[in-house]
């Protein structure tokens, strides 16, 4: 394992190129397994760990898969799929693999997939999924740790969530894209990812209506081909980098993300001083003060990401005045509170709900990623921080970041990368 040594107090500046969303990525290495004809090859793919997974797994599901790192492509041809089962051992590593469910009912008429894992940040059940499955024709059975799904053949109908579901709308848009009829989704979720997995299904053949509002209409297609496509830009990292110059009062420049798709961030990063101008594929913001305090409840987009609360905290703990962090998507995801306060924040925790006192410097310390975002905001806040501070567990960070601290340090902070 690797940790990494952060200085701290050293402003970034410069540009940085997006890779592909990670969140749309997973969804359509799964979509793959739709197309019965032909080669899908996905472009701008990030050299992360989750993707190494979810290849691992379709692999496992004896399709051919040919991952070029060095052109950050995958070409997918899944004529054949001559397994339906995916193993406890890769499925344990990442929620995003209950994504191959929906895909196999629709290819095989059947699936066998463990129960998943992922980051400790609260319960994210997947009754959603199975829910919808269920309304679609498909029987569920559950032992050891297991869900075995199987059908006669998927059905068209209306499926309810209680609320919205990222994965979940997924999942039930790949089944019923090859479903015998109609099939409509209400309360779906909204996120650019679930736009852009539409987009490619609808290259693909399919016939999807509505992706990226709260009902979605899907018109079930005898077969799907294979595409060539280029998902869109990861908003979370866009975000991460920002909140990056904005805590070290610095200044970049992200190219390949569409503004709108962090609308809300970036409402609330000019709320926190933060000049911030935009373009058809990009976003540059520029900071020279301090930070001013700032309120935020995080809520299924198009609210505040949960994915950026962390790194928004970091930058809010040397904020100007008193701040109010509330999670309502994830009832864990204060874990990296208790890492803030060994770098000398001043969080208190009611609740749902965070109270951060802006400090007038953090100081540099020994800290521990719990997951993904959390460790992408103690890296945050370790470049705030005066002197050294050393993340551990970041292999959390590799399963959503390609090479972070490279990135970073080409917009001049050091960032060391070593044996822990």
């Amino acid at each position: 394992m690797d940790k990494y040594i952060v200085e701290g107090g050293i402003r970034i500046k410069g540009e940085v190129n997006l890779r592909a969303s990670k969140n749309t990525v997973l969804p359509m290495l799964a979509a793959a397994l739709l197309a019965t004809q032909g080669k899908t090859i996905l472009h701008n793919i990030p050299a992360i760990a989750d993707i190494f997974t979810m290849v691992k797994l379709l692999k496992k599901l004896g399709v051919e898969v040919e991952h070029d790192l060095s052109e950050h492509s995958i070409t997918i041809s899944a004529q054949q799929i001559t397994d339906n089962e995916t193993p406890y051992n890769l499925v344990r590593k990442m929620r995003a693999s209950f994504l191959l469910l929906g895909p196999l009912l629709a290819r095989l008429g059947k699936g066998k997939i463990s129960l998943p894992g992922g980051c400790t940040i609260g319960a994210r059940p997947v009754n959603y999924h199975l829910a919808g499955f269920k309304r679609l024709g498909v029987k569920i059975h559950e032992e050891h740790g297991y869900i075995e799904a199987t059908t006669d053949g998927l059905r068209g109908n209306t499926v309810y969530f209680d609320r919205p579901s990222h994965t979940g709308t997924e999942n039930i848009i790949m089944s019923a894209v090859l479903a015998e009829g109609d099939t409509t989704i209400i309360n779906a979720a909204c996120d650019p990812e679930v736009t852009d997995l539409a987009n490619m299904l609808n290259k693909m053949g399919a016939n999807i209506v509505g992706a990226g509002l709260p009902v979605v209409r899907i018109k079930g297609v005898k077969a799907l081909k294979a595409v060539e496509y280029r998902p869109i830009g990861d908003r979370l990292e866009a975000g991460t980098y920002l909140l990056a110059a904005l805590g070290t009062k610095g200044e970049v420049k992200v190219n390949g993300i569409q503004p709108e798709h962090l609308n809300i961030v970036i409402s609330k990063m000019r709320e926190m001083g933060a000049g911030i101008e935009t373009g058809e594929n990009w976003i540059k913001l520029k900071m020279d003060t301090r930070v001013n305090s700032m309120n935020f409840v995080t809520y299924p987009y198009p609210g505040f990401p949960t994915d950026l609360q962390a790194a928004t905290m970091a930058v809010l703990t040397t904020a100007e005045g008193t701040s109010s962090v509330r999670e309502t998507i994830f009832e864990n995801r204060f874990l990296h509170v208790m890492e803030l306060l060994r770098l000398g924040a001043n969080i208190t925790i009611s609740g749902d709900t965070c109270t951060v006192t802006g400090v007038s410097y953090l100081d540099g310390a020994e800290v521990m990623a719990s997951d993904i975002r959390a460790g992408a905001g103690l890296v945050i806040a370790g470049l705030m921080a005066k002197g050294k501070t050393e993340i551990l567990r970041i292999y959390h960070i590799d399963r959503g970041y390609e090479a972070l601290e490279k990135n970073l340090n080409a917009l001049g902070a050091n960032i060391q990368r070593v044996p822990q």
